[in-house]
C-alpha cells in the first residue's frame, strides 16, 4: 500500500512540475493556483440519475489539472498540454457554447458560465489557464464533466467566491447542459463529493452522498474497449432521456396523476408511493414492448404533435420516429433496485458478498445491453472476456455505446485476470495494443475536486 501511495504521489508531483513549466512557457509568468477534478467510474446505476434515482460511483485517480493566473482583462485564455486540443480565447461577456461542435474548450466555458450566472458576476475576472488531463476522452469515465467541474472551481476561486461542494456540483450539473447533454448530475456530484477510500451512494432532490464501504478481497478493474463515444456529439444519450420522460408521462396518466408536472420515472414512483417492484408491474401492465410512434404517443397523452416537439423532445431528438418506452422504463426501475441491493450488501457485508455484488453488476450489463441498448459489440466482447478471465461481475460503465467496462475481480486472481484480458482483447489488435497501458488498470476510490497552490 505504501509503495502504491508513493507511486501516486510521484506521478502527481511530475504532472504538476510539467504543468508549472508549461504555464510558465506559455504565459511568461507563474500560475497563481491549481485546481483538480477527478474522473469517476460508476459501479452500478447506469442511466438512472436523470430519472431521479440513486447511483453508486467512485472517483478515480485520473483527473483534470488546471494551472491558473488571474488578471483584469476580462478574457478567458485556455491552453492544453495535449497538442491535439487547440488554444482558445473568449471575452467574458461573450461566452458562447456551440452545442453543434462540442470541442474541449466549450466544456470549460460551461463551467465558467455556470459560476458567472450563479453570482451574476460583472465584471468576470480574466484568467489564463493551462489544462492537463489523464482521463481518456470519450471513455465513459467522465472526462468532460471533470473538465466542467474544474472550470467551475477555477472560476469560483479566481473571482474570490465560496460555495459548498454540494452547490458546486448542482451548478456544474446544470451548466453542462449548455453543451446539449441532458444528464442527471452523477458525474459532477462524485467529482466534488468523492472521498478517498470510499465509494458513494449519490442521491438527488436533495443532493446528498453516503459512504459505501466496498468489501475486502476484491479489486475493481477498468478496461477501455477503445471505441470512443462523445455523448454530446450524438443523439443516443438524449433519445434515452426523452424515452424515459415519455414513459413517465404515460405511466402517470394511466395511474390518474397530473402528467404535466411529472418529468421523471422516479417522480412517478414517489407520487404513487409504491415500491420499485410495483413499478415494474405497472410497466408490464401499461406499456407495450413494441415501439411507440409519435402519433401513438400524442393520442395516449392527449397532446398535439407540436406540443410533443416543443415540450417533451429535445433539440437533437426531433428526428426520432420510434420510441422504446417499455424497455427503457423496465431497465430504469430494475437498475434502481440493483443499486439499493448493491449498497445493502456492502453495508451488511455477508459471507459471499463479493459474489453477490458481481452478480448485480452482470445483471446491470445485461439490462444495459438488452433493454437500454446502450452497449456495443466491443463492450459485450470485453465483458465476456473479463468474466471468463476470473471477474465475478463485469459491466459497461458510463453512457455506453463505447468506452469502458468495470469488473470486480477477486484479489488473488488480479494478476492472471490482467494478463488474460491483455492477451485476449488488446494484443490481437494493433490499435488496441498501442492503447493498452492507458486502457487497462486497477482503480481505488479517489478524492474529490480541490484547489491548491504549489506550496500545498
Amino acid at each position: 500500500m505504501a509503495s502504491e501511495l508513493s507511486a501516486l504521489f510521484t506521478s502527481l508531483v511530475y504532472r504538476l512540475q510539467r504543468l508549472r513549466e508549461a504555464f510558465l512557457s506559455k504565459h511568461g509568468e507563474p500560475a497563481s493556483f491549481y485546481a483538480s477534478a477527478p474522473g469517476r467510474v460508476n459501479l452500478i446505476g447506469e442511466h438512472i440519475d436523470y430519472c431521479g434515482y440513486s447511483v453508486l460511483p467512485m472517483a478515480i485517480e485520473q483527473n483534470i489539472l488546471a494551472a491558473v493566473s488571474v488578471n483584469t482583462s476580462q478574457t478567458i485564455q485556455l491552453a492544453n498540454t495535449n497538442g491535439k486540443y487547440k488554444d482558445f480565447a473568449a471575452s467574458a461577456d461573450d461566452l458562447l457554447v456551440d452545442r453543434t461542435d462540442p470541442q474541449w474548450h466549450y466544456y470549460f466555458l460551461c463551467g465558467v458560465r455556470g459560476i458567472q450566472e450563479h453570482f451574476s458576476l460583472a465584471p468576470l475576472a480574466g484568467m489564463k489557464c493551462v489544462v492537463d488531463g489523464t482521463i481518456p476522452a470519450s471513455s465513459g469515465l467522465s472526462s468532460s464533466s471533470a473538465l466542467v467541474c474544474c472550470a467551475g472551481l477555477v472560476t469560483m476561486e479566481a473571482n474570490q467566491k465560496s460555495l459548498s461542494k454540494v452547490t458546486l456540483a448542482e451548478i456544474c450539473a446544470k451548466c453542462e447542459r449548455y453543451i446539449g447533454t441532458e444528464g442527471g448530475g452523477m458525474d459532477q456530484s462524485i467529482s466534488f463529493l468523492a472521498e478517498e477510500g470510499t465509494a458513494k451512494l449519490i442521491e438527488f432532490n436533495p443532493l446528498r452522498a453516503t459512504d459505501v464501504k466496498l468489501p475486502d478481497g476484491a479489486v475493481f478493474v477498468i478496461a477501455n474497449c477503445c471505441v470512443e463515444m462523445n455523448k454530446a456529439a450524438t443523439s443516443h444519450f438524449n433519445i434515452r432521456v426523452v424515452e424515459c420522460r415519455i414513459a413517465a408521462k404515460i405511466l402517470a396518466k394511466a395511474k390518474g396523476l397530473e402528467m404535466g408536472r411529472l418529468q421523471k420515472l422516479g417522480e412517478v414512483q414517489a407520487e404513487l408511493g409504491v415500491s420499485l417492484e410495483d413499478m415494474l408491474v405497472f410497466v408490464e401492465d401499461i406499456l407495450h414492448p413494441e415501439p411507440y410512434s409519435k402519433d401513438e404517443i400524442c393520442k395516449t397523452l392527449g397532446i398535439t404533435p407540436e406540443q410533443l416537439c416543443a415540450d417533451i423532445l429535445s433539440t437533437n431528438t426531433q428526428h426520432v420516429t420510434q420510441f422504446k418506452l417499455y424497455q427503457r422504463a423496465k431497465h430504469v426501475y430494475g437498475e434502481a433496485s440493483r443499486v439499493l441491493q448493491f449498497k445493502a450488501v456492502c453495508d451488511s457485508a455477508p459471507s459471499g458478498a463479493v459474489l453477490r455484488l458481481g452478480e448485480l453488476m452482470s445483471q446491470s450489463h445485461k439490462s444495459c445491453r438488452d433493454l437500454y441498448e446502450c452497449s456495443c459489440p466491443e463492450l459485450d466482447q470485453l465483458v465476456d472476456i473479463c468474466l471468463k478471465a476470473g471477474a465475478v461481475g463485469s459491466r459497461l460503465t458510463g453512457a455506453g455505446w463505447g468506452g469502458c467496462t468495470v469488473s470486480m475481480v477477486p484479489s488473488e486472481k488480479m494478476d492472471c485476470f490482467l494478463r488474460t484480458v491483455r492477451e485476449q482483447y488488446y494484443m490481437p489488435d494493433a490499435r488496441r495494443a498501442a492503447l493498452e497501458k492507458q486502457s487497462l488498470f486497477v482503480t481505488k476510490p479517489g478524492q474529490g475536486a480541490a484547489i491548491f497552490t504549489e506550496d500545498a
